[in-house]
């Protein structure tokens, strides 16, 4: 495993290049995961405007203005920021990345690369604004096309997803609420997330963006669909890479002769987590004593463990690719959208039996039942959408 790409580049080619100890390999793989929705986001919001089904929109906006004193403080803030803890970890390297979260979080920096950047990055903003500054302001309409929105809506779908998934958990481990507010440890906030409470939250908000913005909010969601699908799959790629401890209970059963015993049983060197000791789901975390050992999370599992990420990033890409064949074969506005409800449920639903989890509401996770909603959900849009449909199609006709 390989907590961050430090350890990657360290392991794979023998460079040792501490700065990217800052670059944690499940980060990596969430902004590979956005870059991915992003991209098939907007090919489909393109074709879905040349059919007619998303409509562009129009908004009117003043040019040539000079650049604001708000924008010119966010720009220098911004910059302080960057230089007041860049110049320091340049100037003092080895201590920097001698723990990363900490010093991301602590209060040490550089003051005069603060400044320097600060000042830098305001006067680059100011000078720009003003190459296009007019002695007269002016407004003009401008036309909006769908596809212009992609970043938009990806930026709120990762911002409302954090939200979404450390609420989430915090709804199924109250005590690790309890543990932040009495320990005040800032860095407990990017451990311990749910995917699917991300997956709602942003949901939620991704469709008020798209109501917003005048965006047909069926066309849009069937747009978005597979790229959900394929982000949730490289999303749990980086969860089996960096061992994040989502995965599976306790696999001692006879490997069938055709699997590699890493794909069956496996026992998580090095995994981000750091296990120690015995844990629920029949394993425990014992010190490596043989092989790569990274210091600070020289642990493996004991016995190996079913490697639920890796099996749920195969089942999400092939259910992408299912998703992305139908794309142009479903016709009914929303259908596609249910399909990939219907799918998503499935496949977490299944995992779910040999995956390690807290019990939510007797004997089920929260997973379970979340994953549960989703098929009732997904199905029945899918019969009230093809009902409507039909009935629309008899009328005209």
């Amino acid at each position: 495993m390989y907590p961050t790409l430090y350890h990657a580049l360290l392991d794979l080619t023998g460079l040792d290049w501490p700065v990217l100890k800052f670059l944690n390999s499940f980060g990596f793989f969430v902004a590979l995961a956005f870059v991915g929705a992003y991209l098939t986001l907007v090919a489909e919001l393109r074709r879905k405007e040349l059919q007619g089904l998303i409509k562009p929109s129009t908004r009117t906006e003043t040019v040539g203005l000079g650049a604001t004193t708000g924008e010119l403080v966010t720009q220098g803030l911004v910059g302080f920021i960057l230089g007041w803890k860049g110049l320091y970890l340049l100037l003092n390297t080895a201590e920097a990345t001698a723990n990363p979260p900490a010093f991301l979080l602590s209060a040490k920096g550089n003051l005069l690369g603060g400044i320097a950047v600060a000042a830098l990055l305001a006067w680059l903003l100011w000078r720009e604004k003003e190459k296009h500054r007019l002695k007269e302001p002016k407004e003009q309409t401008v036309t909006i096309h769908p596809a212009q929105h992609g970043g938009n809506i990806t930026l709120t779908a990762a911002l409302w997803g954090f939200i979404g998934a450390k609420l989430f958990h915090w709804l199924e481990s109250p005590r690790d609420f309890f543990d932040l507010v009495a320990t005040g440890n800032v860095a407990d906030l990017v451990s311990g997330l749910t995917m699917y409470g991300g997956l709602i939250v942003a949901g939620i908000m991704v469709v008020r963006y798209f109501k917003k913005n005048g965006m047909a909010i069926l066309p849009s969601m069937d747009a978005a669909a597979p790229g959900l699908m394929l982000a949730y799959g490289i999303g749990r790629l980086g969860c089996h890479v960096s061992g994040d401890g989502d995965w599976g209970i306790a696999n001692t059963a006879a490997k069938p002769g055709w699997l590699p015993q890493w794909l069956w049983s496996y026992d998580y060197p090095n995994n981000v987590n750091a296990v120690l000791g015995p844990h629920r789901g029949g394993y425990s975390g014992v010190p490596i004593t043989d092989g790569t050992c990274f210091e600070g999370y020289c642990t493996h599992l004991v016995p190996g463990v079913f490697p639920t990420p890796l099996y749920e990033t195969l089942m999400c890409l092939l259910l992408f690719a299912a998703l992305w064949a139908l794309r142009k074969r479903i016709r009914v506005p929303g259908v596609l959208f249910a399909v990939y409800l219907i799918l998503n449920g499935v496949e977490r639903f299944l995992i779910e039996k040999i995956r390690v989890n807290e019990l939510f509401l007797g004997s089920w996770t929260q997973a379970e039942v979340i994953s549960l909603a989703l098929i009732i959900i997904g199905t029945a849009g899918w019969a009230v959408l093809h009902n409507k449909h039909k009935h629309a199609t008899a009328e005209t006709h």
